[in-house]
């Protein structure tokens, strides 16, 4: 770890962060919210994993923004895997989990049609997107030389290679069916590549990516910063493409929280969201990302040094094959641009892919499902009593990827016969 970075020693950047979250406070009123009936509880317990997109949850904690809406006793717990969060949402607190999460957008919808769950149904709700784009398909160094990019058909002719000699290539991902499989599904499809049959597809924890990486027993992977920037930092491999070069300004994160505690705290549940926005909107201040960074960069949260995780949020990519980019239009976002509203159209893309993929069966009445986890009006709510604009409609409209074709959220199976290579069942 060095001791500088961008200017900021890691000292001063605390010294500073802890200036800015201290002023922070002070000039917090209670709130109008909290002032009036208030949240019904105190107390939430939620899970992040140790990712750039966790900031949010982390940021309103430490800025006292959860206190600033009436619950001065929320807890923000480090998970060590998605499948874990998983398993703690499903018990809840009552058992001993967790209450919501920073968690990948398509898994309250599998939680709550009982997919990757053992069986056992566990309705969730989505109150607000925690972020857009941010996340990146990263390869090993021995691919360079087919220069694997934003165009995976470069890699199409050495993991065919691979798969003749009986040496499948490993590509890894975060959670069957989530956001990281469905866009490195994406891209090896879009070059001819068949995920399911071409190459062997590996479940591994964000913080283990680059270790995995290091130790030669996976070829690609698609995470959520920092571990793409750190991957190059460490000369282990390279970056092929980020994912909002696929599809610029997509939908990522969310604030999951179980059904039945929405149905039983629905103030406090707007509580959460209104701290969790007031977080974004603060978070997504590029004069605030130093400051930001020095805080979840930590120890207790995201554990990296400030150099993997504070030049890609400031718009500074060094793919690490030569490619450098400053000025980057690619940099992930909390609130700008509507990133912090959950639009429905976007969860209708999840589920279209999730059956795309065998996740979800081709039965499965996807808007009904969208409609039952999508908590949208929450907040409208919470921007409400905020005092800022909220988007007309719970569309953005027609989307178009990288390669070409689009999903209009008013034809989901036009879009899905589009794709010559799916797996329905």
């Amino acid at each position: 770890m060095t001791a500088k970075t961008h200017g900021l020693t890691r000292r001063s950047a605390l010294t500073a962060a802890a200036a800015t979250l201290a002023a922070g406070k002070a000039l917090l009123p209670s709130g109008a919210f909290a002032a009036g009936p208030g949240p019904e509880v105190a107390k939430a317990r939620l899970g992040f994993i140790a990712l750039t997109d966790a900031s949010p949850l982390i940021i309103a904690k430490e800025r006292g923004l959860f206190a600033k809406y009436g619950m001065p006793d929320v807890e923000v717990l480090k998970q060590a895997s998605w499948g874990g969060t998983r398993d703690n949402l499903v018990l809840g607190s009552g058992g001993g989990g967790i209450d919501g999460a920073h968690i990948l957008s398509p898994m309250p919808y599998q939680f709550s049609a009982g997919v990757n769950t053992g069986g056992k149904l566990a309705p969730m709700n989505i109150l607000a997107r925690l972020n857009t784009n941010g996340q990146a398909i990263s390869v090993g160094n021995d691919l360079k030389a087919v220069k694997v990019g934003l165009n995976s058909a470069g890699a199409k002719a050495k993991f065919l290679q691979l798969k003749a000699a009986g040496n499948m290539a490993k590509v890894a991902m975060t959670f069957r069916g989530g956001t990281h499989d469905l866009w490195l599904r994406y891209w090896l499809a879009a070059g001819g590549i068949n995920p399911d049959t071409d190459v062997s597809t590996i479940v591994i924890p964000p913080p283990q990516m680059v270790a995995n990486m290091k130790a030669g027993t996976q070829d690609a992977f698609c995470v959520g910063e920092p571990w793409n920037g750190q991957l190059v930092n460490q000369k282990v491999g390279y970056t092929a493409c980020l994912t909002s070069e696929i599809w610029m300004n997509h939908p990522e994160k969310c604030l999951g929280v179980r059904a039945d505690w929405v149905a039983k705290y629905p103030r406090a549940a707007q509580a959460l969201t209104m701290a969790v926005m007031e977080a974004q909107m603060w978070c997504d201040k590029q004069a605030n990302r130093p400051a930001m960074c020095s805080v979840v960069s930590g120890r207790q949260y995201i554990n990296v040094p400030m150099g993997d995780i504070l030049p890609r949020l400031q718009g500074t990519v060094d793919f690490g094959d030569g490619r450098s980019v400053k000025g980057s239009p690619h940099v992930m976002k909390f609130w700008a641009d509507n990133a912090s509203f959950p639009f429905k159209s976007h969860d209708l893309w999840f589920l279209t892919e999730n059956v795309r993929w065998g996740v979800l069966p081709q039965a499965t009445n996807k808007m009904a499902l969208v409609n039952k986890v999508n908590r949208a009006d929450i907040w409208r709510a919470a921007a409400k009593a905020l005092g800022v604009a909220a988007p007309a409609s719970d569309s953005r409209g027609p989307e178009k990827f990288f390669d070409g074709k689009v999903f209009d959220p008013a034809n989901p199976a036009a879009y899905l016969a589009s794709q010559p290579i799916k797996k329905l069942v």
